[in-house]
């Protein structure tokens, strides 16, 4: 019987980099995953959605080509099937990588899913595959599954995870159902290859508790790129006709060929198979695992992170970070705490988030409404303008940079933007975010000219109403 130091049930982002960092440290650790290595992130996530995002994106540059004297000839055209073939050719790449540098650590894999049957003498007996293991410590890092409604004729739609893992037809007719992240990032990318698409949403605008303004420009943004809005509108039922599908919604029947659900990345943690609740885990009714500070449970020695642990009690807004390098930075914190004796905080305040949609939005920090809530008298600087690409082009594309500044001390609490490169932009601001930066900081920096970036260190006025 094999026994370890650390074993982590997922081979997801939080869990991988937990097993690795803790085997450098020098630990024994194992490591049970029940399908392909990477989890969400790399087989039916931000991998796949990126590389179908960037395949979207060439539709434009084509066109965009001609205003800089390129003759294109021919209209250039899309073969779905092998963009489709080649993302899973390079997700199935990743996995192989992800494997290798597991063994290379150290770190001994299970194939097969892991059940936590009992505590003994310190010890956690965990069953994968007809085999039996002990661990002083349990990692609990398996993610979670798209939700879907109860609703008539919902088995005729698909998740996020059918749309970026499986290889299929491309639709005529698209309608996503929820603007969230998942949603806003599927259609537009659909849109841009050229799929009539449409966004139910039941608020007035997408991204909801994103920042107002950057949840306006990106609404004017998808708009002008020729995606549909149907706003203020739930979905009752769905039903196969001849041609597809028929949605009843609240503002009447539509019709599509194809219907994504993305409502919503938990509420369903994938923890149901795992024994935590008959060893006396304490859980919200969805699955999710209450961690505190530490991220360790309320039973010694089992640890969670990620998408299916609840931060609420360690007063953390639960489902707030559920962000692929959030559950990485997690499960280093808890490889540092345990086998490097360096406890330290993820800095939760200044997480950067992208949305990788056409355009791209990203913020890091405060959006204004939660600056004012938290009682921050604020000055907001702003910028809109139409990049230097689209002089030539004759495109309307516009640009919207935001800074979120406290009055009293000049930090800057928040930075948002719309537009090319937004998430690149965004990622070195979070830097100087973490770093406090004040908004007299930002001025003093010279910027990179002529970039849409030094518009961040530009804007010299704020607001006045």
């Amino acid at each position: 019987m094999s026994h370890y130091d650390l074993f982590v049930i997922g081979g997801g982002s939080g869990g991988v980099a937990c097993a690795r960092r803790s085997a450098g440290y020098g630990a024994k650790v194992g490591l049970a995953e029940a399908s392909r290595l990477g989890g969400t992130c790399v087989i039916r996530g931000c991998v796949p959605k990126k590389l179908m995002h960037y395949g979207a994106h060439f539709a434009e540059a084509f066109r965009q080509a001609k205003g800089y004297g390129w003759h294109v000839g021919a209209v250039p055209e899309l073969d779905f099937q092998a963009l489709l073939t080649a993302r899973n050719k390079e997700i199935q790449r990743l996995n192989d990588i992800y494997a290798g540098m597991l063994e290379k650590a150290g770190v001994a894999i299970h194939a097969g899913r892991a059940l936590i049957k009992a505590r003994e003498n310190g010890r956690f007996e965990i069953e994968v595959a007809g085999a039996t293991v002990t661990a002083d410590r349990v990692l609990v890092a398996v993610g979670a599954s798209p939700a879907r409604p109860a609703i008539l004729g919902i088995d005729h739609t698909v998740t996020s995870d059918e749309i970026l893992e499986d290889v299929y037809p491309m639709p005529k007719r698209l309608t996503v159902v929820g603007a969230g992240y998942i949603g806003v990032e599927l259609a537009s990318i659909m849109n841009a290859l050229g799929v009539e698409t449409r966004i139910i949403l039941r608020a007035d605008m997408p991204l909801r508790g994103f920042d107002e303004d950057l949840r306006r420009h990106m609404t004017d943004e998808l708009e002008r790129h020729g995606l549909e809005l149907v706003r203020k509108t739930t979905v009752s039922s769905i039903a196969q006709t001849g041609g597809g599908y028929r949605l009843d919604t609240s503002s009447g029947p539509l019709e599509a060929d194809r219907i994504v659900y993305a409502t919503g990345r938990p509420p369903l943690p994938n923890t149901s198979w795992l024994g935590l609740a008959e060893l006396g885990v304490t859980m919200d009714p969805s699955g999710a695992v209450h961690v505190d500070k530490t991220y360790q449970t309320n039973v010694e020695g089992i640890f969670a992170v990620g998408d299916c642990s609840d931060h609420a009690g360690a007063g953390l807004d639960s489902g707030q970070h559920d962000l692929t390098p959030v559950a990485i930075a997690e499960g280093r914190v808890i490889a540092e705490t345990l086998f490097n004796d360096n406890p330290h905080d993820v800095a939760y305040e200044s997480i950067p988030t992208a949305i990788f949609g056409l355009p791209q939005a990203a913020s890091v920090g405060l959006a204004e409404a939660a600056a004012r809530a938290r009682g921050h008298e604020v000055e907001i600087y702003e910028t809109r303008f139409r990049p230097m690409l689209y002089t030539l082009t004759g495109d309307e594309n516009r640009t919207y940079m935001k800074l979120v500044v406290d009055k009293a001390s000049d930090r800057v609490l928040g930075c948002a933007m719309v537009g090319d490169d937004a998430a690149e932009i965004i990622q070195g601001l979070a830097i100087a975010l973490t770093a406090g930066a004040t908004k007299a900081q930002f001025d003093a920096t010279v910027g990179v000219h002529p970039s849409a970036a030094e518009e961040f260190v530009t804007m010299y006025q704020p607001k006045t109403s």
